[in-house]
């Protein structure tokens, strides 16, 4: 599929909505129901929301942001800034106040949508330090307060005001005239250091990458039908599904909410969706924790079925060699076995695009042994984002993918990963010395340590400046670590320090269900969570867990002390971004107390080799 004979996405749409006129484009749930527009209708709220910001005095190059959770609104917002000119500026919804406000002056913007009263509050509690925003518009209808006023995107609109020929002809005049190299959006990256960088991306960007990505993984069938629920906000999410689906005419659906996901997956029926790393590790861990509650029979026909499931991948995508008698094993197991998973998840999921970070072997091998195809890739906000991905005729499970086409790749001395390519961004919005710091010869320094293979197949092994150096002078990267941690039945989340220090450590957070399952069997009484993560009957549980992972590795790299904290790390916490990844340095200051205790352990002496400690936060 090629788009890059259009000048623009608005001019994709605008072609979409007379060859698709009638196709369902956008559905969305309201009043518990899901409702739907076609791809003519809301083409038409489009032009009508181009009219209402033109008229509220948006020039073309106008900034104006989008504070907001996935819904129709945002796409409406996000189309009628573009075919109105302007330039789209999302802002997480998780983000506070005071985040939003250093986004809106540092881009200027003068208009902002908010999704609901709660977003609107967030900016009036702000509202002196963002003397810049002249406007807000919200999706919702509410009272404001009288000295912050905000309007309705219906109001903006005008949605009982047919647009005329002569405004269509107005605004798609101004479509016509956007061009590859005019700036589609200002991205600013979700900041697990410092400050956050406004990331430009043009049209053209988006574009190539949007054609770049769909060869690579294959492209879409003809009644494709895309689950959204990663933030809009992130690159991954709105380029690889929500564009990707809008430009070739096909059905995107708003999931509700993270927390419904598998149910709207059952009313949706999705064929295709788009997820990070904690998806599929959840997934993983929640289909073997009922299977944990099987009978014996059906937890060993579920173990077989597994191993028949990764035998077969193996041989027929990995190897490609004749699968033969195994197909015949495979093909009665999924009847009997992955057919009923899948149907958990609608029953129609043909593939799954992973990003973000990279996926664990263990599960997405597991992924496709079940029948859902796991493409992994990779990329950064700063590459729009696919750099590289797998497709079904190129996969290595630990691996991220080929280099997708007209990108080069390449690794500087230290194994940090460099690109050049179509979709890699100019510059960062008015920060010129960041720029030039990510740039080196043309090369767009990732930050990321890779390996490539002799076949291409590109594997991360961690960001650069995550590489944990102990005292000693030993290179650890964290990541794999951490990933076998949490493929732990009893562990949800895990993280490892030891940077300049003589050994490692970890922080680990309980999967409650199972540790309260095991409390119940071994009969240990407790009052709540916090209790039961300093019984030492736990603890030694713990214990006897990384002493079976630490088996496994070079001593230099063993956990020689961890922590138990009972509160899974969350966004609404502050210890993980929007996209799921952790914050370390935010997550430190927050346990520094108990990071700590586990270091001056060996100074004061204690003999046991690992320690499980909860303790008050900093």
């Amino acid at each position: 599929m090629d788009f890059l004979s259009y000048q623009s996405i608005p001019a994709v749409l605008k072609d979409n909505a007379i060859r698709y006129r009638d196709n369902t484009a956008i559905s969305y749930k309201k009043s518990g129901i899901f409702l739907s527009l076609t791809y003519g209708e809301f083409y038409t709220r489009v032009l009508q929301l181009a009219r209402g910001l033109c008229k509220a005095g948006m020039k073309p190059g106008d900034k104006v942001a989008i504070f907001s959770e996935n819904r129709l609104g945002w796409a409406i917002s996000d189309f009628g800034i573009q075919a109105g000119g302007g330039i789209s500026v999302p802002i997480y919804a998780t983000n506070t106040g005071e985040q939003a406000a250093y986004i809106l002056n540092h881009c200027e913007a003068k208009i902002v949508f908010v999704s609901t009263k709660g977003q609107y509050e967030k900016l009036l509690e702000v509202k002196d330090q963002i003397p810049c925003v002249e406007l807000v518009i919200s999706y919702e209808r509410f009272m404001g307060d009288r000295s912050f006023p905000v309007y309705t995107q219906y109001q903006l609109s005008e949605v009982s005001t047919p647009v005329t020929q002569g405004e269509k002809d107005l605004i798609e005049d101004k479509i016509d005239q956007i061009g590859h190299d005019d700036i589609l959006t200002l991205i600013y990256t979700s900041g697990t250091t410092g400050r956050p960088k406004g990331v430009i991306l043009t049209q053209y960007n988006i574009i190539c990458n949007v054609t770049q990505g769909l060869r690579q993984v294959g492209g879409w069938i003809k009644d494709e039908t895309f689950l959204s629920f990663l933030p809009l906000s992130h690159i991954l999410e709105r380029t690889c599904g929500y564009y990707a689906c809008l430009m070739t005419g096909k059905h995107l659906a708003f999931a509700e909410d993270v927390k419904k996901v598998v149910e709207n997956m059952d009313e949706i029926k999705p064929t295709f969706m788009i997820s990070v790393p904690r998806l599929f590790e959840k997934v993983y861990s929640r289909i073997h924790e009922s299977v944990h509650q099987m009978s014996s029979l059906r937890k060993a026909m579920f173990h077989q079925a597994v191993k028949t499931g990764r035998e077969y991948v193996n041989k027929k995508y990995i190897a490609k060699t004749p699968v033969g008698m195994l197909g015949l094993k495979y093909r009665i197991f999924d009847r009997l076995v992955f057919r009923k998973i899948r149907n958990r998840f609608g029953g129609r999921l043909r593939g799954m695009v992973c990003g973000g970070a990279p996926l664990d072997k263990t599960i997405n091998e597991f992924m496709w042994a079940i029948g859902i195809p796991v493409y992994n890739g990779y990329g950064l906000t700063e590459t729009s984002p696919v750099v590289t991905a797998t497709s079904h005729d190129q996969v290595r499970f630990d691996a991220v993918g080929k280099q997708v086409e007209k990108t080069e790749l390449k690794l500087a001395e230290d194994g940090e990963l460099l690109v050049k390519g179509p979709q890699v961004m100019k510059s960062y919005f008015k920060n010129e010395k960041a720029t030039e710091e990510v740039f080196e010869d043309g090369w767009f320094k990732t930050g990321d340590i890779a390996h490539i293979d002799d076949q291409g197949f590109v594997y991360i092994v961690d960001r650069k400046k995550e590489i944990i150096v102990t005292a000693g002078g030993k290179n650890i990267a964290p990541q794999p670590i951490e990933n076998e941690l949490k493929l732990d039945k009893f562990i949800s989340q895990a993280i490892v320090f030891g940077d300049r220090k003589p050994y490692l450590t970890a922080l680990l957070t309980p999967n409650i269900e199972r540790l309260i399952d095991y409390s119940r069997a071994h009969q240990i009484d407790y009052i709540d969570v916090y209790e039961l993560v300093k019984n030492s009957r736990i603890t030694k549980l713990y214990d006897d867990r990384i002493d079976e992972l630490n088996r496994a590795l070079p001593s230099y790299s063993t956990i020689k002390y961890f922590a138990l904290v009972p509160d899974d790390f969350s966004i609404s916490g502050g210890e993980l971004t929007p996209t799921l990844k952790l914050k370390r340095k935010e997550i430190y200051n927050k346990y520094k107390t108990i990071v700590d205790e586990m270091y001056m352990s060996q100074e004061n002496g204690l003999v046991y080799k690992n320690k499980a400690l909860v303790g008050e936060t900093q």
